[in-house]
C-alpha cells in the first residue's frame, strides 16, 4: 500500500520521470503537452489549483423565496479563463483519505479528526454523543464520493493488489458530474515520493466564472448503463426494464476461449500402458509424496509421462491430440464454463430450464439469483429497485469473476454500493443467502458454515462423473446476524488464509452426527442426496452444448473441482420447510493440503477413480 516515507524522495530528471509512469500517462490518456509541468507540480507537490479555481455553494429557493437546497460547485475565477493548449493548466488535487474497504469503519473510528473531516465533507449530520451512528451515516454516503485504483497484479489474488479506495480532498470532492465535461480527473501514483494524487486537466477552454464539472462514468456509453451507474448521483426509477435472463451469444464465449484450442478428437480413446506403471509429472511437489498406488509412479520429467498433473492452466488440446495421444492432461477445454463466476451462473441456468423449475430465466433453486454486473446491470437494477419497493430482502453478495479466497467481496443491501464496484473489474451480483441452516459452535452461538466437496470429471461425452464423499467445513467465528455485512467472521467462512483468524475444523463423519442432533427431522444422507443430484445437474449442462457453449469431447482429459455451496431453509410445493443445497463456485486446482493431511489415500482415490475407473472400496460415488 501507497505510503510516505521519511526520506526526501529523489529528483528525477524529466526523462526518468517519464520512463518510471510511462504506462501510467499514455494509460490515463494524460496530453504529453502537460508532461512537464506535471513532473515539476508532483516533485514539489505544488497545490496551485485555488490561483485558477474556487469552490461555490449555490442555495436553491422555490417560487416563495424558501430555501429548498444548496450544492457545492467549482467556477474558474481566472480573469483571463483556462485554456486548454496551455501546458500549465493540470493540477494536483490531494486525497483526503485512502483506505482499503474491510478497514473504513474502524479507520473512521480510530483516526483522530477523520470522521468529523468526512462528516464535513459529505455534509452528513455529526452525532458527537453517538459516533456509530456518524460513521453509518458517512459509510452509507461516501458512495457518491468514492473514487478507485489498484497496484499490483490483480488477477494473482494477492492482497497488495486489492482495490484502494480514497476520497478527493474538499476541492477535488466539490466537483460536480456532467454528461458533457469540462474536465477530466484521473489517479495517479508518484513513485518517488509513494504518493498517489488525482491530476485533473481541461478538455476545452473556459471562460472566467464558467463551472468545471467531470464525467463520473467516463467509459460508459450505453444509455441505460449510464442511467444505472449513474444512480448514487442522479436518482433514476428503472423498473420499466425487463428483468429477465437470455444466454448471451457464441461470441461472449468465444472471448474466454483466448489461445485455447481444441482437441482433435480420434475414434481411439487414449489408454494407459498395461505393462508398466503410470508415469505421472506434476507441476509441483505437493501431491508427489502422496501418490502411494503402486500402479502410478511419479516423474521429474514431462516428457517420459503419462499423465500431466498440472496446477498452471493448459490450453495447448490441439497440440496434446496430434503430437502426444496417449498423454492426459488434468484439465477440460472450457473447463472455465463452471470454473469463472459469470459463466458458471450462465451455465447452471441451463439445468432450471430442462428440471423445469426456472419460470423466470433465472435457473435451478440451487443457484442463486446471479446478475453479471458488466452486461446486466440495468436489469439488476430493475429488480433491486422491484423488490424494494415489495420490501423482500435486498441483501446482495458481489464477487470478482475470477478471484477466490473471499478476495475483493462485498455483501451489501446499498445499491449505491453495488453500482459502483464494477469501477474495480468485473463482478457479479448473487442473492446473498439471508436465511441459512446455521451450525452451533459451543462458546459462540449460531454460525454461518459451508461445505466443500471434490468433484471428478473423468468424460465430458459420455459424461461420467464422481464425487469424493468425504467432505470439508469451513465455518464463520461469529454468530450470523443480517448485519454489519463487512464484519468478515460472522459472514464469511474462508479463515485459513487470515493470520489471526481462528479456524474451527470438524471432521466430516463428525460433523453428521453433530449437525442431525441439532437438525433431528433432517437427515444428513437426504441432504447429501439433494447436493449430489445439483452436481449432477450442474455439469449436465456444462456439456450439454457444443464448444465454446459446452464442454466438449476431451479424452484425453481428466479433471478434479471443488465444488462450494452453502444449505439454505426453503418451502416445498406443499409449504413443508426443507433444507435447499446453494452453489456457491467452483475451483479448478483446488488448495487439498487438508485432504492429503487428514485423508493420505486421497490422491490415490483421485488418481484411481480418474484413470482406473477403480472406486471399489473407496469413498467415491459415480454420479
Amino acid at each position: 500500500m501507497p505510503h510516505v516515507t521519511d526520506e526526501k524522495p529523489v529528483r528525477p530528471t524529466f526523462s526518468e520521470f517519464v520512463a518510471l509512469h510511462r504506462h501510467q500517462l499514455v494509460h490515463s490518456a494524460i496530453p504529453e503537452r502537460y508532461w512537464p509541468t506535471l513532473c515539476t507540480k508532483l516533485q514539489d507537490e505544488i497545490y496551485d489549483a485555488g490561483d485558477s479555481f474556487q469552490m461555490v455553494q449555490v442555495q436553491y429557493e422555490n417560487e416563495a423565496g424558501e430555501e429548498t437546497r444548496q450544492e457545492y460547485k467549482v467556477r474558474v475565477i481566472r480573469e483571463e479563463g483556462i485554456e486548454e493548449s496551455d501546458t500549465n493548466h493540470i493540477y494536483l488535487v490531494d486525497h483526503a483519505w485512502t483506505y482499503r474497504l474491510p478497514d473504513a469503519r474502524a479507520q473512521l473510528m480510530a483516526m483522530p479528526g477523520l470522521l468529523e473531516r468526512m462528516a464535513n465533507l459529505m455534509e452528513v449530520a455529526s452525532d458527537e454523543e453517538d459516533s456509530v451512528a456518524t460513521v453509518e451515516a458517512v459509510y452509507k454516503e461516501m458512495w457518491r464520493y468514492n473514487q478507485t485504483y489498484k497496484f499490483g497484479h490483480f488477477l494473482m489474488g494477492s492482497e497488495e493488489a486489492m482495490p484502494l479506495w480514497y476520497i478527493m480532498d474538499e476541492f477535488g470532492s466539490r466537483i460536480r458530474h456532467s454528461d458533457k465535461p469540462t474536465f477530466k480527473a484521473v489517479p495517479f501514483y508518484y513513485v518517488p515520493s509513494q504518493l498517489a494524487f488525482t491530476l485533473l486537466w481541461p478538455l476545452q477552454d473556459l471562460n472566467q466564472g464558467e463551472e468545471v464539472t467531470r464525467d463520473f462514468v467516463e467509459n460508459v456509453h450505453d444509455p441505460l448503463k449510464r442511467r444505472a451507474r449513474l444512480l448514487p448521483w442522479k436518482p433514476d426509477d428503472l423498473t420499466d426494464i425487463p428483468v429477465t435472463q437470455v444466454e448471451p451469444d457464441e461470441e461472449y464465449f468465444l472471448e474466454y476461449r483466448g489461445t485455447e484450442t481444441l482437441p482433435k478428437v480420434n475414434s481411439e480413446t487414449p489408454t494407459l500402458p498395461r505393462d508398466r506403471c503410470a508415469k505421472v509429472y506434476f507441476d509441483t511437489k505437493m501431491y508427489t509424496s502422496f501418490l502411494t498406488d503402486p500402479r502410478f509412479e511419479a516423474v521429474q520429467s514431462s516428457a517420459e509421462a503419462d499423465i500431466w498433473w498440472l496446477c498452471r492452466s493448459f490450453k495447448d488440446y490441439q497440440e496434446l491430440s496430434e503430437d502426444l495421444p496417449g498423454v492426459f492432461v488434468n484439465q477440460f477445454p472450457n473447463e472455465n464454463l463452471v470454473t469463472i463466476k459469470d459463466l458458471l451462473a450462465i451455465v447452471a441456468r441451463r439445468a432450471g430450464k430442462k428440471t423445469g423449475e426456472d419460470n423466470s430465466g433465472r435457473g435451478p433453486k440451487w443457484l442463486p439469483i446471479t446478475y453479471n454486473l458488466q452486461t446486466e446491470l440495468p436489469k439488476f437494477v430493475s429488480l433491486f429497485q422491484q423488490q424494494e419497493s415489495q420490501g423482500l430482502d435486498n441483501h446482495w453478495i458481489c464477487k470478482p469473476w475470477n478471484l477466490a479466497r473471499g478476495l475483493d467481496i462485498h455483501i451489501t443491501d446499498d445499491i449505491n454500493h453495488i453500482v459502483r464496484l464494477p469501477d474495480t473489474g468485473p463482478k457479479v451480483a448473487c442473492k446473498y443467502v439471508e436465511d441459512p441452516v446455521l451450525f452451533y459452535r459451543s462458546g459462540i452461538g449460531q454460525v454461518k458454515f459451508d461445505v466443500r466437496y471434490i468433484v471428478m470429471l473423468a468424460s465430458s461425452s459420455p459424461l461420467k462423473l464422481y464425487v469424493y464423499k468425504v467432505f470439508w467445513l469451513r465455518f464463520a467465528n461469529k454468530p450470523f446476524s443480517l448485519d454489519n455485512c463487512d464484519d468478515y467472521e460472522k459472514h464469511f467462512t474462508v479463515m485459513n488464509y487470515r493470520e489471526d483468524a481462528n479456524l474451527k475444523q470438524i471432521h466430516y463423519d463428525d460433523f453428521i452426527p453433530l449437525f442431525e442432533s441439532q437438525y433431528p427431522d433432517y437427515s444428513w444422507k437426504s441432504i447429501e442426496s439433494d447436493i449430489f443430484s445439483m452436481f449432477r445437474e450442474l455439469f449436465e449442462a456444462a456439456v450439454s452444448k457444443p464448444s465454446p457453449r459446452g464442454i466438449p469431447p476431451s479424452p484425453q482429459s481428466r479433471a478434479m473441482y471443488a465444488v462450494d455451496l452453502l444449505l439454505k431453509w426453503d418451502t416445498n410445493n406443499t409449504g413443508d420447510r426443507i433444507i435447499q443445497p446453494v452453489l456457491c463456485e467452483v475451483n479448478f486446482g483446488p488448495d487439498c493440503e487438508r485432504a492429503c493431511k487428514y485423508h493420505p489415500n486421497f490422491i490415490n482415490d483421485v488418481f484411481s477413480t480418474l484413470f482406473m475407473e477403480d472406486i471399489a472400496d473407496r469413498p467415491v460415488v459415480q454420479l
